[in-house]
């Protein structure tokens, strides 16, 4: 057996809980034609891509049913997977029932309504049988903050997402005690929603206060096991979203998601949302883009903190927002996982060696880390 395959097998066997006559999708993306990553990232993708199709190949051999899906990449992390991917995972029927009344284009488009949610909840629902149980997405851009992922698991449907994985990562962040993670994770999770408010600061100037009340934390353990399990790989963090509107100060970036950026970053949030961003460094210009294109992208979406002890490499957001001790803080969507804002962008930015403060509603304090340092135990 190859290295990857046994890391194969730790994916569909250990994070998964693959059963027999279970029927699996697996799917990457390409890079479009008027897209230009830089040449170590085209090769990062290259690799991604391959190794999607070997899991798949490992899949389809080790348990049988198993389908391997590829498309264009999206216009970025939280936009909607394309219509034959629906079709993949959901089966035809259900998808021609949302077409036919008129649900499935709003719902790629990421313009459903509340009660068109609803309706597509109870169509994909009512024919779950027809739905696969295994999704494990091995796409550049996340399909996390999607509402197809969110269709897939009220289905029962575990879901992997994997966004700006490297395959590297098989033999580090993916190879943490599962279990010892799980626990980590539970603990700083129970910490975090004794809070109705968590206070942040970063030696570079950061400084930020986030509103909590009447939202709770969730933990991503790895451990995707359940009907209706979602999570990404490598896993390891508590994550929540804010309340709208509540979040506000300085948040100092110096890493994009796939880099370290030339000069930082000083992104001015109030009232919940980017208000100005200071500096001269390129990704200015994507934020900017971003922004322009909805206010809604504005959005301090969520707060997460690291779990995994084996986690290390800050330039590849998947891995280091799981980093132990460190927090992230994302842009854009959080309809997904308890906010109110839907919109096509979701996009994370790590913060290093922090000290994070909950606040209880008597108004005291618990330090969680101190400099990076978790002090939950």
């Amino acid at each position: 057996m190859t290295d990857f395959e046994e890391a194969f097998g730790s994916l569909f066997t250990v994070n998964m809980g693959v059963r027999p006559g279970e029927r699996i999708v697996v799917f990457s993306d390409t890079i479009r034609d008027d897209e230009h990553p830089s040449p170590d990232d085209r090769e990062r993708r290259e690799r991604l891509f391959a190794a999607a199709g070997g899991a798949s190949r490992f899949a389809a051999a080790t348990y049988g049913d198993t389908c391997f899906e590829q498309f264009p990449a999206t216009s970025g992390s939280g936009a909607e997977p394309p219509e034959h991917l629906w079709r993949a995972v959901f089966g035809d029927a259900i998808v021609d029932s949302l077409a036919a009344a008129g649900l499935l284009k709003r719902l790629i488009a990421k313009e459903a309504s509340t009660d068109d949610l609803a309706a597509a909840r109870e169509m994909v629902v009512a024919g779950r049988e027809a739905v696969a149980e295994v999704v494990v997405a091995l796409a550049n851009n996340s399909t996390s903050h999607t509402r197809f992922r969110a269709l897939a698991n009220a289905a029962g449907t575990r879901y992997a997402s994997l966004p700006h994985f490297d395959p590297a990562m098989f033999f580090t962040s993916m190879q943490v005690d599962w279990l010892a993670l799980a626990e980590r994770t539970r603990l700083l999770g129970e910490a975090v929603n004794r809070a109705v408010e968590l206070l942040v600061t970063t030696s570079n100037g950061t400084q930020m206060r986030f509103g909590k009340q009447g939202r709770i934390a969730k933990g991503d353990d790895g451990l995707l096991t359940m009907p209706g399990s979602f999570g990404n790989l490598p896993a390891g963090e508590v994550y929540l979203a804010p309340l709208e509107g509540t979040a506000s100060g300085t948040m100092v970036l110096e890493y994009a998601p796939t880099r370290k950026l030339v000069t930082p970053l000083t992104l001015i949030v109030e009232n919940g949302e980017v208000v100005d961003i200071r500096g001269d460094e390129p990704h200015r210009e994507i934020l900017e883009r971003k922004f322009a294109e909805s206010r809604l992208n504005r959005n301090i979406a969520e707060l997460g903190i690291g779990t995994n002890d084996r986690a290390s490499r800050p330039d590849n957001i998947l891995e280091a927002e799981k980093i132990l001790g460190t927090i992230h803080i994302a842009l854009g969507d959080n309809a997904g996982f308890g906010g109110r804002i839907s919109t096509p962008f979701h996009e994370d930015y790590v913060f290093y060696k922090p000290t994070v403060t909950a606040v209880d509603a008597n108004g005291t304090q618990e330090l969680l880390i101190a400099k990076g340092t978790l002090l939950v135990r």
